[in-house]
């Protein structure tokens, strides 16, 4: 899905990420080190500028599709709160090599990790079955660990997609504009896990956002980062507004299903949550 927008550049996407980083600890989406973000790029980049230092490394799984694109990610550990800062310190461009199965990464003189952020296989995985398969050139991939959310998935009857559709979607018109995909609900994996990537990559096809139960959350777009920033924070408001109704006692109406798609006509919003 190659298109005929101007492509961001290094820099920029630089700022994006800190941004981003800087909004996922607004909302309280990422205590300490946790919370990680990652960018794919399908066109040629000079990152020496900015990463000068190189190694070689194995990609955690083959990604053929990503072959001669760079992955930009955050460093393990690094506090996403201090990455708009000191960006160049704590993160990495992977050159993905022809072979698909291995790259170049390079960082920067400030370096302050030891290996890209523990879930990278996890992000590689979503480029790679994107781009494989919708032919994207750049996509913003954002894992984060926002409470409400979490909170929710803790609750047995509201680990499901279906459920956990009806109750966040009802609590703001915003909301079936900006997640009309909904969000995906995945069971308790390890984290890092073969089946959690699995899980992962198969949720991320069909939504834009997907909680992994009693962990957070992951979402994508081939917009910009902020965007895949503003799906954690429409969904986490949305289970904050579910929350606050719980501790109520469950006193108030929500927007009522005719609400939701009179808002969905308006704006010319197709969902399967309608």
């Amino acid at each position: 899905m190659l298109t005929d927008q101007p492509r961001p550049t290094l820099e920029e996407l630089i700022e994006q990420i800190g941004d981003g980083g800087a909004r996922i600890c607004d909302i309280d989406a990422s205590e300490a080190g946790a919370g990680n973000i990652s960018v794919y790029m399908g066109w040629e980049v000079e990152v020496r500028r900015h990463f000068p230092h190189a190694e070689e490394i194995t990609l955690p799984d083959p990604a053929p599709a990503l072959a001669g694109g760079t992955v930009l990610a955050t460093g393990s550990g690094r506090r996403l709160r201090q990455l708009a800062a000191d960006p160049l310190s704590a993160m990495g461009a992977v050159v993905i090599h022809a072979d698909g199965v291995t790259g170049t990464l390079y960082t920067s003189s400030t370096r302050r990790f030891a290996r890209l952020t523990s879930e990278f296989n996890s992000h590689v995985a979503v480029h790679q079955d994107q781009v494989e398969h919708r032919g994207i050139d750049f996509q913003a991939v954002v894992h984060a660990q926002p409470p409400h959310l979490t909170y929710l998935s803790h609750i047995p009857s509201y680990r499901d997609t279906e459920a956990m559709n009806r109750a966040i979607l009802r609590w703001e018109p915003e909301t079936i504009v900006s997640l009309s995909d909904g969000i995906g609900v995945l069971p308790f994996f390890i984290p890092g896990s073969e089946q959690m990537g699995r899980a992962n990559v198969e949720g991320l096809r069909e939504h834009e956002i997907v909680l992994w139960s009693k962990h957070g959350t992951m979402s994508r777009s081939d917009v910009s980062v902020y965007r895949a920033v503003d799906r954690v924070e429409y969904a986490e408001t949305a289970a904050k507004y579910e929350y606050m109704d719980i501790v109520a006692g469950g006193r108030a109406e929500g927007l009522t299903r005719d609400e939701i798609t009179s808002v969905a006509t308006t704006f010319d919003i197709h969902s399967r949550w309608l």
